[in-house]
């Protein structure tokens, strides 16, 4: 009994530790400059790693003394660090379909100010105090950068901001307008505009046909839980062959091959992400 509850000391100590990590603040210069669109900051990778550590502790910690069974501490560590993971995954996506919209938009705002004899420049600048708010932050930095640079850098540098292949089509055919002036730039943006849109009424159909198995598959998992819970409150004799050493192998065999198909079907959910085609390191290397 001493090293279980030597191990559940350790555990606690480490949630504390991982409490105290993410309260601390970050200094400047602990945050890597973002060069890629694609890349995580620093400050953001720590704490999602903070909550994920969080979550399995206090997983393990509860679960380890309601069963005094390791293995069963073990799993629930292992199920609350990889919840975040398995069970989201919506917002990202509503948000990723949202910037989709959001370029579609700005193409469309582009294609009106052109329409009205402006510069391509000067579209672009004018357009970055009304863009889309999903893209707003991204469309100001690049008007801010076109009054110190030219146009073709900045556009790339937009793009890996944007980190979106919708996006990289509409730069795409901004760099061409500024090299060779193409004249029927306004119409290419329309029909880019379109295509994103057809994308997104696409996407919004896939999640829609694959919202019946979510839910199930979420039902099934809550009430097999459920159902060890109430196992575990009101007929704790059923589960005595899982005290003896075996029993604990046998629970972690249960486990992983409940554990591997979850994770398995939680990916089958997931859209395949599209190839990004413009990338600053590409022209460069």
């Amino acid at each position: 009994m001493t090293p279980i509850i030597a191990v559940f000391g350790a555990v606690f100590g480490l949630g504390i530790v991982s409490i105290a990590l993410a309260l601390r603040p970050v200094a400047p210069g602990e945050v890597a400059p973002r060069r890629q669109g694609s890349e995580v900051p620093l400050s953001k990778r720590i704490e999602n790693f903070t909550l994920r550590l969080a979550l399995g502790l206090f997983a393990a910690v509860v679960i380890g003394a309601i069963t005094w069974w390791p293995m069963a501490a073990l799993l629930a560590g292992v199920a609350g660090f990889m919840a975040p993971s398995l069970l989201g995954g919506g917002a990202a996506r509503a948000a990723r379909l949202a910037r989709t919209e959001a370029v579609a938009a700005w193409a469309e705002m582009l294609r009106d100010t052109l329409a009205g004899a402006g510069g391509l420049e000067q579209s672009i600048i004018a357009s970055a105090a009304v863009a889309p708010r999903a893209i707003r932050p991204e469309v100001l930095r690049l008007a801010a950068r076109l009054e110190r640079e030219r146009l073709a850098p900045s556009l790339r540098e937009f793009a890996d901001e944007l980190d979106h292949p919708s996006g990289d089509l509409v730069v795409a055919a901004l760099i061409l307008a500024a090299d060779k002036s193409p004249k029927r730039l306004g119409d290419l943006l329309g029909r880019l505009a379109t295509a994103a849109r057809s994308h997104v009424n696409m996407q919004l159909r896939v999640a829609a046909g694959r919202a019946r198995t979510q839910t199930a598959v979420r039902v099934i998992v809550v009430f097999t839980s459920l159902f060890a819970a109430a196992l575990l409150i009101w007929n704790r004799d059923y589960l005595e062959p899982y005290d003896s050493a075996f029993g604990q192998f046998m629970l972690g065999v249960v486990g992983l091959f409940f554990g591997g198909a979850f994770v398995w079907l939680a990916r089958s959910f997931r859209p395949v992400e599209e190839q990004r085609f413009l990338r600053t390191e590409d022209v460069v290397g």
